[in-house]
């Protein structure tokens, strides 16, 4: 489907994409560019790309596929750097879990001539790095495309039969929307994982090995959330600060209510809500969207 491909970024994602492209025959070159030399030399040894350089600019020369696979704190930095190498009707996306700030910080650095048209891929598990990666991570998983209003529709097409040949199941979404969508069902939970594992640290010594020692199915799943890759979550929370502050206020009422019910013994409001909790998981399981676990592989998160 593309003659050369330039995956900028080889963590869990990039080194996915770039095996997902070689296990489906969709690229008849693949490039790895990062800007670690440690990741360049791992990825070259364990034969990923056909290319590895850490010279992100010149990485892109000759490429009709340029993904963007780094912290979304990173991309205006990266779009910078390979807007004077992109080819004509170059098609460039990102992997980036906010859209509206990759957005910002993307669009005004790239030529007229490409085709820029985010992307985020709603599949990962807690591990980092291209040793993480393999090709099924985004069997059965939403990839969502924001494009913009000026984007060409064949090269929105071509992407969406990419993403189709991984398996995954594609949404047209507007970008604010899926910055609040994405902020509920995945920068909330993250944050509330990395601020209850955090209370834990802060217990008495004995208490918080016993807490480790028994962690239970619930505080167990919040500690694989909270492993994630910090860098990343940091400049997630930051660039979709509005949506994430807005939810954590709505959040905040809730738990107020939560914690009213439980001081006046309002057992039916807690059943009441329970069940409601309930009915969504049961959603969530027959939409197809509950953990997946693949051989010798972490369980697979949204994201």
């Amino acid at each position: 489907m593309f003659k050369q491909v330039t995956i900028i970024g080889f963590g869990l994602l990039g080194s996915s994409i770039a095996r997902a492209l070689r296990h489906h025959g969709q690229a008849e070159t693949i490039i790895c560019a990062d800007a670690s030399r440690s990741v360049c030399e791992t990825v070259q040894t364990m034969g990923l790309a056909d290319k590895v350089t850490a010279d992100i600019g010149q990485s892109v020369k000759g490429s009709d596929l340029v993904i963007l696979a780094v912290p979304v704190g990173a991309m205006e930095q990266v779009a910078s750097k390979i807007a004077p190498h992109l080819q004509k009707d170059a098609i460039i996306t990102d992997t980036g879990s906010v859209k509206m700030d990759v957005i910002r910080q993307v669009q005004d650095k790239l030529p007229a001539s490409v085709h820029f048209i985010p992307s985020h891929p709603v599949a990962g598990t807690e591990n980092s790095g291209p040793e993480a990666g393999f090709h099924e991570l985004f069997e059965g998983r939403w990839w969502i495309l924001t494009p913009l209003a000026h984007s060409d529709v064949r090269a929105v097409e071509k992407l969406t039969k990419l993403y189709e040949s991984f398996g995954s199941n594609i949404e047209i979404m507007e970008a604010g929307h899926h910055d609040m969508v994405l902020g509920l069902t995945s920068h909330l939970p993250t944050l509330i994982a990395f601020t209850i594992v955090g209370t834990a640290t802060e217990l008495e010594d004995d208490v918080k090995s016993e807490v480790i020692k028994f962690s239970a199915s619930g505080f167990r799943d919040f500690t694989r959330l909270a492993a994630q890759d910090p860098t990343m979550w940091r400049d997630v929370m930051l660039s979709n600060k509005e949506a994430v502050l807005e939810l954590l206020q709505r959040f905040t009422e809730d738990l107020n209510a939560m914690q009213k019910a439980i001081r006046k013994q309002d057992g039916d409001y807690l059943y009441g809500l329970f069940g409601q909790a309930r009915a969504i998981r049961k959603e969530v399981i027959e939409a197809g969207q509950a953990e997946f676990v693949y051989p010798n592989k972490s369980r697979g998160t949204g994201q």
